[in-house]
C-alpha cells in the first residue's frame, strides 16, 4: 500500500537549509554528522504534532546557535513563526564571557525563557532536550562520570539541576510520551 500524499515542501526545505548550515560539523564528542541530532529533535517533534512549521523550527533549532545562520535569514527564508521558535531555543551567549564562565547563567535564562514560552515553543524544545538526554543517557550508560568531562560544565549536580529545571519548565507537555521519556531519562541518570 502506497504511503499518502503529504505537503512536507516547508519541512523538506528547512531540511535542506539545516543540513548545508551544519555542513561539515561534528555533533560534540560523537563522531558523527551534527545534522542527526536536530533531524532526531524533528522525529521527536513529530511524535506531537504534525503541523509543518514546528517540524520545520525542530530541524533549524540550532543554525542560529551553532551557526552563521542569522534570525533574520530564517525570518526571510522561512518567516516569522519559525523564526521566533528557533529564537527562542537559542542560547544568548554574554559578549566577553566566556562559555564556562556564562553557563550557568545562559542555563538559568533558557530555564526562565522556556517556563513562559509558547506551548509550540515547549514542542520544539521537547524535541531538542529528549534528543540531548538520549545521548546523556546513553554516553553516561557507556562512559560513568568521566562522561561530563566533554562539556563546559563538568559537575554532573549542575546538569541535573539544568535538566529537572527544563522538566518543570516543559511540564505542560506531561502528557506526551516525549515528555515521560525526558523524565524518565533525567531519573534515570540521576537515579531519582
Amino acid at each position: 500500500m502506497a504511503n499518502k500524499h503529504l505537503d512536507t515542501s516547508l519541512f523538506d526545505r528547512a531540511a535542506i537549509f539545516a543540513v548545508k548550515a551544519h555542513a561539515g560539523t561534528e555533533r560534540r564528542g560523537k563522531g558523527f554528522p551534527y545534522i542527526i541530532h536536530p533531524m532526531e529533535a524533528a522525529g521527536i517533534v513529530a511524535t506531537m504534532t504534525s503541523d509543518q512549521e514546528l517540524l520545520a523550527a525542530a530541524v533549524l533549532h540550532d543554525v542560529v546557535e551553532d551557526t552563521d545562520v542569522t534570525v533574520e535569514e530564517l525570518r526571510s527564508e522561512f518567516g516569522p513563526r519559525i523564526a521566533g521558535l528557533v529564537a527562542s531555543e537559542s542560547d544568548v551567549f554574554e559578549e566577553g564571557v566566556s562559555e564556562e564562565d556564562s553557563w550557568r547563567s545562559r542555563k538559568q535564562a533558557a530555564i526562565d525563557r522556556l517556563a513562559g514560552a509558547s506551548h509550540d515553543a515547549k514542542i520544539v524544545a521537547l524535541g531538542d532536550k529528549l534528543s540531548n538526554m538520549r545521548a546523556i543517557a546513553r554516553d553516561y550508560a557507556v562512559m560513568g562520570d568521566a562522561f561530563w568531562n566533554i562539556f563546559h560544565a563538568k559537575d554532573p549536580a549542575d546538569h541535573e539541576w539544568h535538566y529537572r529545571g527544563l522538566a518543570d519548565s516543559l511540564r505542560d507537555l506531561s502528557d506526551t510520551f516525549a515528555f515521560k521519556e525526558f523524565e524518565s531519562l533525567i531519573n534515570q541518570v540521576w537515579k531519582h
